[in-house]
C-alpha cells in the first residue's frame, strides 16, 4: 500500500484519501474499535481513541512521519532485516538516522514481532523528532533524561521544558509520559532501605521494623542536630530485576540458541577458551547432574567493586559498588558483550560494604 501520502499536505485529496484509507484498515484490524491507536504526530499511538476522534487529530496534527508500516494496527513491517547474530535492524539508509534501535533489542526480543512494546520502540526509535530532523523521539526522550538526572531537574521543571518546545515535536507532554516510555523499555527498578552498616534490608522479618536489631541504629536519617527525617531512609539500595531480563534473552530464538553453545560447540581439545572448559565448571556438573543435564539453566558470574560517582580527584572518601551478572553460556566472544552484563544492584556508599555485601 502506497503511503506517500502521509508527507502530502493536509488539506489536499490525496491526504484526505488516505487517511480514510487508514482509518479503514485501522477498523477492520481492531479488536475493538472503540480503542485504537491513535498514530497522529502527538499521540505516537501513545493513546487509543474511535476512529472519529482519530480522524480529527490527523487533519488537526498531522500524521506521525516515522510510521509508515502500520505494525499497531495490523500490518506486517516490510522494512525490517535480520542480521546474522538475529538481531533487526533497519536499511543501511536510515541506519545513521536510527542508532536507539539496538537499546530496544536489548530491551525486547527481536524475533517476536507481535510484541507492541517491541513494534512501538522500533517506531519510536525510526521516528524524527519533526520534519526534516537527524534525531528521532526516542534518542531524544534518552537524551533528554540523562541530563535530568545529571542536572537534578525536578518533574515540574521538565514537563515546563516540554511545554516550550515548539508544537512541531513529537516528545512526550509532560515529565510522567516520558517515565512510562523508559518504564515500557525495561528500566525499572526496586528501591530498598538498608542499614548504613549493611547488616539487614528491611523487608521480610525486617519490613516495618524501625531500626537495626544488630546496632540499634534508626531507618531514618539523623540529621546533625538528632532530629530523624520522617521521610528520608538512611540508606537505600537500588535493585534492577533480572527475571524479565533472562526471559527476553530466551525469547529471540538466535540468543537461546547461543546459550547452549557451551554444550554442542565447545571443542575438546584441553585447551582452555572459555569457562566451560575450568574445573570449577565440571565441579558444578558433577555436584549438581540435574542441573548440569539442561544446558539452558544459567551459569552466571557475579561480579562488585567499588568506583566514585563524583570523580572529583580530590577524594576517595565515597565509594559505591555495583554488582554485575554475566551469563558464561554464552560463547566467549559475547559473554563481555556490554549488551549482555547486566547490572543487578547498586549499593551506595558512602563506605564500601566489605564481607557484608552478602546481604544483598
Amino acid at each position: 500500500m502506497d503511503k506517500l501520502w502521509i508527507f502530502k499536505d493536509r488539506d489536499s485529496l490525496e491526504y484526505e484519501i488516505g487517511v480514510e484509507s487508514f482509518l479503514i484498515f485501522a477498523a477492520e484490524n481492531s479488536k475493538d474499535p472503540k480503542n485504537i491507536p491513535c498514530p497522529c504526530g502527538r499521540c505516537g499511538n501513545f493513546r487509543k481513541y474511535n476512529v472519529k476522534v482519530i480522524r480529527g487529530h490527523l487533519y488537526e496534527k498531522s500524521f506521525s512521519l516515522g510510521y509508515t508500516d502500520w505494525i499497531w494496527h495490523g500490518e506486517t513491517s516490510s522494512k525490517s532485516v535480520r542480521s546474522s547474530a538475529g538481531s533487526t535492524f533497519l536499511p543501511k539508509e536510515q541506519n545513521a538516522q536510527s542508532k536507539t534501535v539496538d537499546v530496544c533489542e536489548a530491551a525486547y526480543n527481536s524475533d517476536d514481532h507481535d510484541s507492541y512494546n517491541f513494534n512501538r520502540f522500533i517506531a519510536d526509535a525510526k521516528q524524527p523528532l519533526y520534519k526534516g530532523s537527524e534525531c528521532t523521539k526516542l534518542e531524544s526522550i534518552l537524551k533528554l533524561h540523562n541530563w535530568k538526572s545529571k542536572c537534578g531537574i525536578s518533574d515540574n521543571a521538565f514537563t515546563d521544558l516540554l511545554s516550550f518546545l515548539p508544537q512541531d515535536h513529537v516528545l512526550s507532554i509532560n515529565a510522567c509520559e516520558a517515565k512510562q516510555t523508559l518504564s515500557d523499555l525495561g528500566l525499572e527498578y526496586i528501591k530498598f532501605y538498608a542499614c548504613p552498616n549493611n547488616c539487614i534490608l528491611y523487608r521480610g522479618i525486617n519490613l516495618n521494623a524501625s531500626e537495626c536489631p544488630k546496632y540499634c541504629l534508626s531507618r531514618r536519617k539523623v540529621m546533625k542536630d538528632g532530629k530523624l527525617r520522617v521521610n528520608r531512609p538512611a540508606k537505600v539500595i537500588w535493585y534492577f530485576p533480572i527475571i524479565s531480563r533472562f526471559k527476553r534473552m530466551f525469547n529471540s530464538s538466535d540468543t537461546a540458541e547461543q546459550l547452549i553453545w557451551h554444550s554442542k560447540q565447545q571443542s575438546n581439545d584441553g585447551q582452555m577458551r572459555h569457562p566451560a572448559d575450568s574445573p570449577s565448571w565440571r565441579n558444578i556438573d558433577y555436584r549438581w547432574p540435574s542441573f548440569a543435564s539442561d544446558p539452558r539453566n544459567l551459569r552466571l558470574a557475579l561480579g562488585a567493586d567499588g568506583i566514585n560517582p563524583f570523580n572529583n580527584g580530590l577524594s576517595n572518601r565515597y565509594s559505591c559498588w555495583p554488582v554485575v551478572l554475566v551469563a558464561y553460556n554464552l560463547p566467549p566472544w559475547l559473554c563481555m558483550k556490554r549488551k549482555f552484563i547486566m547490572l543487578s544492584i547498586l549499593i551506595p556508599g558512602p563506605h564500601e560494604p566489605g564481607n557484608d555485601i552478602d546481604v544483598y
